[in-house]
């Protein structure tokens, strides 16, 4: 077999492995939906399984950083898929097991999540050779990451059916998938030759290495963006789903609408994001990270304020696919609820862009750096918190984006300022 043919093989892999992250990440957002029936829980505790799943990263980030370095990117990917079964049927369980159960097997999920994320992006990065091709390989998997991602939008959302009477037990056939998922997965890649990146040989000395990849000042600074990025893109279309569910009664008030036409609205937001990243692919090899982020940034500052000020009486509708009966629906909703939908786009290209420009240059330190990417994902979880205790606060679903609105806006400083390398006197040979 040719070094080109298994070099494609690897990058297929790659791709399948991306729809599977976004697949079961964000089983969490709708889940919320679900705990917040069932356990009676606060907009800022229904987000329990996202808080579970991105502090993993955390605690994970690093330590996966390091078992590439030991074991290779399929190996690990492996371990990972394990990992995510057992965390798939723990939180299945937690149904009649309680919530303290569900809460484990999110943080079980999170570790696998963080594990095939940090196998995934600097896998497709290095396959591409870095700079814009390899922006391009990540962006090109992030179509299907979306594609996951409406997927299981739609799922949840006809899964759900009304808010008000939704128990984990609704949710077991997309856990179950899920479940398929993991199992599909790890037989494929076992079977799977996969031709690795050559990890660089360390030569022991006496001397320790004084740098690191924290000696790079991009790198720091577009680590925080990736913090601050969750907030974003997790946070805009979880709590349009909680505005659209939200009875016009309750302490926070929404439109009262059903979780299966919400379900259908938000994967929207989904398959905006899926015609960003086909647009990114398809041009990422001619543009670049930093162009790419600060249009973006820019467009999402705008989107956020329109949302959050246009009054709630103007109202437009939205389009959703009942794909049970293969036809086209339409919703009414308030025409910031459109524009919240539309940041989609925006957010449809910062994750592979931010993380190709915060590891551009790093050479010898990518993999440990990869590493400590994702373990800024935890953030994901605190600026959805965040958001949620605003609008607990202030009792207010539009209030509560101005945590988004402030993510974007320090994106839109990294693409400008923070993402040049101005430490390229380290050698990383």
């Amino acid at each position: 077999m040719s070094t080109k043919t298994k070099q494609w093989g690897a990058i297929i892999v790659m791709i399948a492995l991306f729809a599977m992250i976004a697949f079961v990440t964000n089983l969490c957002s709708p889940m919320a939906v679900i705990v917040k029936n069932q356990f009676g829980a606060s907009n800022f505790l229904s987000q329990i399984g996202n808080y579970g799943n991105f502090i993993a990263y955390l605690v994970m980030g690093i330590p996966s950083g390091m078992l590439i370095k030991k074991f290779g990117y399929k190996k690990t990917a492996l371990m990972a898929l394990a990992v995510g079964i057992v965390g798939i049927l723990v939180q299945w369980a937690s149904g009649s097991m309680g919530f303290g159960v569900y809460l484990i097997g999110a943080f079980i999920a999170g570790f696998c999540m963080c594990m095939l994320n940090t196998v995934v992006n600097p896998m497709l990065n290095l396959l591409g050779g870095g700079g814009n091709k390899g922006n391009q390989l990540i962006q090109i998997g992030g179509v299907f990451n979306s594609a996951a991602a409406v997927a299981v939008y739609i799922l949840m959302g006809a899964l759900i059916g009304e808010a008000t009477k939704a128990k984990i037990s609704d949710a077991t056939p997309a856990l179950l998938i899920a479940l398929g998922i993991f199992v599909i997965g790890f037989i494929v890649i076992l079977f799977t030759k996969i031709e690795e990146p050559q990890q660089p040989v360390e030569v022991k000395s006496e001397v320790k290495d004084k740098y690191s990849a924290f000696s790079f000042r991009h790198f720091k600074l577009g680590i925080l963006a990736i913090f601050l990025y969750g907030g974003i893109e997790v946070g805009t279309p979880t709590y349009i789903l909680q505005y659209l569910t939200s009875e016009p009664t309750a302490a926070t008030p929404g439109i009262g609408m059903s979780g299966t036409i919400a379900g259908l609205i938000v994967a929207v937001y989904w398959l905006m994001m899926l015609i960003g990243r086909f647009v990114g692919g398809a041009i990422g090899a001619k543009v670049s990270s930093k162009a790419m982020v600060t249009t973006v940034s820019i467009a999402a500052i705008a989107l956020v304020l329109f949302g959050m000020f246009a009054p709630t009486t103007w109202q437009v509708k939205v389009p959703g696919i009942d794909w049970a009966n293969l036809k086209l629906i339409w919703a009414e909703v308030p025409v910031g609820i459109f524009a919240f939908i539309l940041v989609g786009l925006c957010t449809s290209v910062m994750w592979g862009a931010i993380f190709n420009l915060a590891t551009e240059g790093l050479g010898k330190y990518t993999a440990i750096a990869s590493g400590a990417f994702m373990t800024m994902v935890f953030g994901f979880a605190i600026m959805v918190g965040l958001q949620g205790l605003v609008a607990d606060w202030t009792g207010s679903y539009m209030t509560s984006y101005v945590v988004v609105l402030f993510c974007a806006a320090y994106i839109l400083f990294y693409a400008l300022v923070g993402s040049k390398n101005v430490n390229k006197d380290i050698k990383v040979d």
